[in-house]
């Protein structure tokens, strides 16, 4: 049986006019820290204005950039209790 030892909660943030959609991704982790990321989308002048179709690929950047800092971050902590330099992972 899988036991949930603990849960992250990612909060998204939404700025948006007639054109542009920017996102910031932000996810706090059980050590305290926080780690962001922000993604864009901008509109051209000839596609009709769906802002949610704006949201989600300003969000989906953002959440891909969090996911990058995320591995970052842990590279970082594995470097730092091996002594030597992790191999990147790749997604």
């Amino acid at each position: 049986m899988m036991r949930t030892t603990v849960g992250w909660h990612v909060e998204m943030e939404f700025m948006e006019d007639d054109e542009h959609t920017r996102a910031v991704a932000m996810v706090r982790l059980p050590d305290g820290s926080e780690v962001r990321a922000h993604g864009q989308a901008s509109r051209h002048h000839t596609d009709s204005n769906q802002p949610r179709v704006g949201e989600e690929i300003a969000g989906a950047r953002a959440l891909n950039e969090l996911a990058m800092r995320l591995l970052t971050k842990a590279h970082g902590e594995i470097d730092a209790a091996s002594g030597r330099t992790s191999h990147p992972i790749h997604v």
